[in-house]
């Protein structure tokens, strides 16, 4: 850790992305409870301290605040948002309601270059605001770097140059500059140097996962991505450890299983076997229409399979997972109290009396790292640039209760919706695209009749870390492929709308 920058975590959803973000630039950085004292940090030999946002209120007396000393010590700080509001509060400025939030784009003028806008030529940039409270009043000797509409202290740095603060998200894909926001912070404030990257990354893990793992080790594989990376990260680390696991829930992709035998078993060598279970999942969901339920489920069921497979071909000592930082971070399993917004199968669903040592090679990385450590171990393209399928399967793309009709027609039109962006040679330029339904029947013609039929929602996103995202603005002609062919193909379905909802305030899964 010595000369990287430690991110006191506040339970902010963005607080993980702080660290990609150095780490993007060459840096090492880690996240560390909100309240890790001073004189630790200075231990560790860390260059700088960044404070994350957080959902709590600077002035309640229940919110979390860092150690006092951090906020007048010789380390340099730069807090983000909450983290902002604890450098005002504690240098004697007021933080309050704002008289107006802030959600979203907005646009900042820059003011002085001094420290963060070093570099930066243009006068205003837009930037990422997620806020309701604000500094009221700045401590003496405060300068202001930056004024929004509704901050008109939306950026400020301290007289003596080591303590910056800003209102809204610089770590975030949709602040324009942010990356140049956070090199001034850490190259030119901090000083500190760039000497991480995912080669060093990959080194480590192998040697770390070789002196962890004493006993054989069971790994699930969906066939996307993450997993995909774990099971060959995995297989180059401990080869004769390694059993590998596909579980066929029944809600998986059109050809799933067909695909994952081809390049992990054929192509990769890795060591793996097929169980068909799909009967368990989709029999425990029956009836069941709460999203978290069903995720839980899901969650419950995989651990049992896992426990019998186990059982029966063991013994393993090890459950390997693919789990990345935001299936930590938006199931609230941080260091700081962070707001819940899903239960994620991976950490949400397994029983406490689980027989097996978890082992997440991957927990500290984002999907875009993921896809970057999985090129250095050598997976092929076509699987790296698979885009993200959810855990819980097609039982988070399907609204209320997972039916034999629903499942077919929602996987159907996911099918559909794929094979056009192949087609039209833009399934690369977006971060995810599938088609999702619920209970709703719409009344559609076809054949000279009125029908009643399902719905389909088909969403387009693009995302860089999928922390946040945009839709994606599709061609008519695009959009007019993907309706006719899944009216056409997909029994039941007699209409397709398109999602144009960005995250936030929307998650990219409907559920």
């Amino acid at each position: 850790m010595k000369g990287g920058i430690a991110v006191l975590d506040f339970g902010g959803q963005y607080s993980h992305l702080i660290c990609r973000r150095i780490r993007g630039l060459g840096v090492y950085a880690s996240l560390f409870p909100f309240d890790t004292p001073l004189v630790e940090l200075e231990k560790m030999g860390v260059a700088a301290v960044i404070l994350s946002g957080g959902p709590a209120s600077v002035y309640d007396s229940s919110s979390p605040h860092p150690d006092e000393k951090l906020l007048h010590g010789s380390l340099p700080v730069l807090g983000i948002c909450y983290g902002y509001q604890l450098i005002v509060q504690a240098n004697g400025g007021e933080v309050g309601r704002a008289s107006k939030r802030e959600y979203g784009k907005s646009s900042l003028k820059i003011t002085e270059r001094s420290g963060l806008f070093t570099g930066i030529a243009q006068d205003k940039i837009s930037c990422w605001m997620s806020h309701s409270d604000s500094a009221l009043r700045l401590p003496e000797g405060m300068a202001v770097l930056g004024v929004s509409d509704n901050s008109p202290y939306a950026a400020v740095r301290s007289s003596d140059g080591k303590l910056f603060g800003v209102q809204f998200h610089p770590e975030v894909a949709h602040t324009e500059k942010g990356d140049a926001i956070l090199s001034n912070f850490i190259f030119n404030v901090s000083g500190a140097k760039r000497g991480w990257d995912m080669s060093g990354f990959l080194s480590e893990t192998i040697t770390d996962l070789e002196s962890r793992i004493d006993g054989r080790v069971l790994c699930a594989v969906s066939g996307g991505v993450d997993s995909s990376v774990a099971s060959v990260l995995l297989n180059r680390a401990v080869p004769e450890m390694l059993q590998c696991v596909f579980i066929d829930t029944g809600l998986l992709r059109h050809g799933e299983a067909a695909e994952v035998s081809k390049f992990l078993h054929d192509d990769l060598r890795v060591p793996i076997e097929f169980v068909d279970a799909s009967q368990q999942f989709l029999s425990r969901l029956k009836g069941v229409a709460d999203p978290e339920e069903k995720r839980k489920i899901i969650g419950k069921v995989f651990a049992e399979v896992f426990e019998s497979y186990a059982r029966t071909h063991g013994p393993f000592k090890f459950l390997a997972q693919g789990t990345l930082y935001p299936d930590v971070i938006e199931s609230g399993r941080s260091s700081a109290p962070a707001s819940i917004i899903k239960t994620h199968h991976n950490v949400g669903g397994l029983p406490k009396d689980l027989s097996m040592a978890v082992v997440e090679p991957l927990k500290e990385l984002y999907k875009d790292e993921v896809r970057s450590l999985g090129a250095l171990l050598g997976l092929p393209a076509k699987v790296l640039q698979r885009h993200p399928f959810p855990g819980p399967g097609l039982a988070v793309r399907i609204i209320g209760e997972v039916t034999d009709e629903k499942l077919r027609a929602c996987r159907d039109s996911n099918r559909v919706v794929e094979e056009v962006l192949v087609e039209e040679g833009i399934y690369n330029k977006v971060w995810q695209g599938f088609a999702y339904l619920g209970d709703d029947r719409v009344t559609g013609v076809l054949g000279d009749e009125r029908k009643v039929g399902y719905q389909v929602t088909v969403k387009l996103v693009e995302s860089i870390d999928a922390m946040t995202a945009d839709w994606y603005r599709a061609t008519p002609e695009v959009l007019e492929k993907i309706s006719t062919r899944i009216t056409n193909e997909v029994e039941g379905v007699v209409s397709v709308v398109y999602a144009i909802s960005s995250k936030p305030p929307a998650t990219i899964e409907p559920q």
